[in-house]
């Protein structure tokens, strides 16, 4: 039996990082975000049907997300099809990378793993959390988006404070050592809860 934790956090807030801190653990990690980009590629699940409701968002045999995005934009409503097509073939990558792997604690990565209604799908949620000035910080550091495209997926996801409320862990990101010493002590607690289920 194994134990399913979903990961999540706000973008900024140290969530690839972390996953890897449970990898070291012997912990198997499945990331949402390698999976969309695997269903997008060449030979990927989800360029057919996207060819087939989007033709315009096909370049080189495969799905763009830049032109997804425009479509999006000039189309707010196409973003209800695009998750229409996208959800249930990541869903099933999940199911797939769950019925193959023999670790004993599977960690599913999903920024939106609340908002999607993720959570009902996991036996615990960890979320990583940082203050917001270092959150926004670390974003803009990155150099790949603007203050005010981060505002704007900042809106989208839900508040912080809402994510710790309902996780069963917080993961402090302030310092990679926090988050390890967090990562190891949930790791063991599950262990713990799973050596006596």
């Amino acid at each position: 039996m194994s134990y399913v934790l979903g990961l999540t956090g706000s973008i900024g807030m140290g969530k690839s990082t972390t996953a890897q801190m449970f990898a070291d653990e012997g912990c198997a990690v499945w990331d949402a975000d390698a999976a969309v980009h695997r269903l997008y590629a060449k030979g990927g699940a989800a360029v057919e049907p996207m060819r087939a409701a989007f033709p315009n968002a096909i370049f080189d045999e495969q799905v763009s997300r830049q032109a997804l995005k425009e479509i999006i934009e000039a189309d707010p409503a196409a973003l209800k099809a695009i998750e229409g097509i996208v959800h249930p073939l990541v869903g099933a990558d999940r199911a797939q990378f769950r019925a193959e792997t023999t670790a004993d604690i599977v960690v599913v990565d999903v920024p939106l793993l609340f908002e999607t209604g993720g959570d009902r799908h996991v036996d615990g949620v960890a979320v990583v959390s940082v203050d917001a000035a270092t959150q926004k910080a670390r974003v803009l550091a990155r150099g790949t988006m603007t203050e005010a495209q981060f505002e704007s997926i900042r809106a989208k996801q839900m508040a912080d404070a809402i994510k710790r409320d309902r996780a069963h862990w917080v993961i402090p990101t302030h310092t990679q050592e926090e988050a390890r010493e967090k990562v190891k002590m949930i790791v063991e607690e599950i262990r713990e809860k799973l050596l006596h289920a």
